[in-house]
């Protein structure tokens, strides 16, 4: 494995030769931001190497990945993933200039477009053209952050005459994209500093990489340039029945209620079920749904039950060359104290697989 991080070249950990563990912090809404920079806290003691912060319809992220900025002191931060269309190019790369300020060089920003149902339906705008416009917000926001005039003509967005009104960040934070598809796992191999994963099998994360070293190949770079970071629905309790019922609950949601990438992704990986899984869900019927996430398809997708069945499942992922970081993230309905079991059980300082 490589030794990427911060800057898009070297780590902010020196020397790290393994898979890293990452958190992605929880996507579900918690009681407070100080529970939120709390767990960033737990994972920094615990040897993360990241926690990484989602932006849906709840907090927003740049104000939580402050204030964990300033009450971190080593763990990376970044954003997995804040989306294309609500905020602008130029804006989002004034904010990884601050948020890498604030961070003292420990930011990564992760972009996406997100889908229709959130940026139609939250955003209130259309969604046209995401890889296009995915491209195009890398390439502006790299500008941004060079310190030099924008000069920019696209076919989403033409900018000139400014230029980044404070000083530059000394080291310029990467820019990472997600992608599911083909087309746009391609477009990070090509174009982005790093590739955040969500939803894959193991098989599904060896194919997934096939399209990265392609797109590298089109953009006449390395594979190696590249940061691969996958998340990986965690859930470890003594309770073990219960890790793997909100693991599959988590699952089914993303199938069948967050429109189809998940289920089209699915599909593509050999997972039919989860046509079945998408239409009992938009018919309502959420416990048909969850029940036809079957257990073969739950421990391909996520780390869930006892710890030894957890740490199993994340070393298919750990194990595949390619893949950088394996970032432990939580179902939906786990409460405080199971996202605490969870991020103590699978800590990095404690996993001896």
């Amino acid at each position: 494995m490589s030794s990427r991080g911060v800057g898009g070249t070297t780590d902010h950990r020196e020397n790290q030769t393994t898979t890293a563990r990452d958190v992605h912090l929880p996507v579900a809404a918690q009681p407070s931001v100080d529970a939120l920079v709390e767990y960033a806290q737990v994972a920094e003691a615990a040897g993360y190497d990241f926690a990484w912060l989602p932006e849906t319809w709840g907090r927003d992220a740049v104000t939580v990945l402050t204030a964990i900025a300033e009450r971190t002191e080593t763990i990376g931060i970044g954003s997995s993933i804040v989306n294309t269309y609500s905020r602008s190019p130029a804006l989002l790369g004034q904010t990884a200039a601050t948020l890498q300020e604030v961070a003292d060089g420990r930011f990564r920003l992760g972009i996406g477009p997100s889908g229709p149902i959130v940026i139609e339906n939250w955003h209130g705008v259309e969604f046209d053209d995401p890889l296009r416009r995915t491209r195009e917000y890398v390439e502006v926001i790299r500008r941004v952050l060079s310190g030099d005039p924008v000069e920019y003509d696209g076919d989403q967005f033409s900018l000139s005459g400014f230029k980044l009104r404070s000083e530059p960040p000394a080291q310029t934070p990467p820019v990472d994209v997600t992608g599911m598809g083909p087309k746009a796992v391609e477009l990070a191999g090509r174009f982005a500093d790093g590739w955040h994963a969500i939803m894959f099998t193991a098989d599904g994360m060896a194919d997934g990489l096939e399209d990265l070293r392609r797109g590298a190949e089109l953009g006449d770079r390395s594979p190696e340039d590249v940061r691969v970071t996958v998340g990986v629905t965690c859930c470890v309790l003594e309770d073990a029945a219960r890790a793997q019922e909100l693991a599959r609950q988590h699952a089914a949601f993303y199938i069948g209620g967050m429109g189809t990438y998940y289920r089209d992704s699915l599909v593509r990986q050999g997972y039919e079920q989860a046509e079945t899984i998408h239409d009992a869900w938009q018919e309502g019927d959420r416990e048909r749904a969850t029940a036809a996430l079957d257990d073969d398809l739950l421990d391909d997708l996520c780390a869930a039950g006892s710890l030894e069945t957890a740490r199993e499942n994340l070393k298919a992922f750990e194990s595949l060359e390619g893949v950088d970081a394996v970032a432990v993230s939580f179902p939906r309905g786990a409460n405080e104290d199971e996202i605490r079991e969870t991020l103590s059980a699978l800590a990095p300082a404690d996993d001896s697989s």
